[in-house]
């Protein structure tokens, strides 16, 4: 049987068959401008987080290879995973595990947005840091900032939406769009009278 979802730069092979769920092996050739050190992580821990979290999943790294054996939906979904941390890394995305798991939590999730588009979408760099969407409904929200004048931002505490809306009016006082930027609160704290 053979790979539901192959990557364009791999090839896959059916495993021998015991009755079990179908066994596929699928091979990812990373390309030679990728450095693998950047897309395995600081001591393997981009790869480790891998088969943390496929522990159904073989994965096998040499020189730029990477090959995965296991279940075909397992297989065909870390093929897709390989494939947006490539996408990541050659974007300059530091890979963390911290990236891996959103970039899981994205691609199960079903949104049709890819993970590489929304992790590599830099909103502002300073002194090194780069302020970034971390989830499809934060890259919603910056793009909803970006299309209109007056964006209202509601959800629970500790969601980011002060945060990006902030880093968007630093970005458009950098970039000239605006000459200042006023901060306001309501005179009237939440949940009182």
């Amino acid at each position: 049987m053979a790979d539901q979802n192959p990557a364009p730069r791999g090839a896959s092979t059916p495993a021998p068959h015991t009755g079990a769920p179908a066994l596929v092996e699928h091979r990812i050739t990373v390309p030679s401008e990728v450095s693998m050190v950047e897309l395995l992580g600081l001591r393997d821990e981009v790869l480790k987080e891998i088969e943390s979290g496929f522990t159904g999943i073989d994965v096998h790294v040499r020189g730029n290879e990477v090959r995965l054996a296991g279940p075909a939906g397992d297989v065909a979904l870390v093929t897709r995973l390989v494939d947006e941390l490539v996408e990541m890394t050659a974007a300059g995305t530091p890979l963390t595990p911290d990236v891996v798991r959103r970039t899981v939590a994205m691609l199960t999730a079903g949104s049709h947005a890819r993970p590489a588009d929304i992790l590599t979408f830099n909103i502002l760099s300073t002194r090194g840091k780069t302020i970034r969407p971390k989830t499809a409904g934060q890259k919603e929200y910056v793009d909803a900032i970006d299309r209109n004048t007056v964006t209202f931002g509601i959800g629970p505490a500790g969601t980011g939406k002060t945060y990006l809306a902030m880093a968007k009016a630093v970005q458009a006082l950098n970039d000239r769009s605006v000459n200042r930027i006023v901060l306001t609160r309501p005179a009237v704290e939440a949940g009182e009278r």
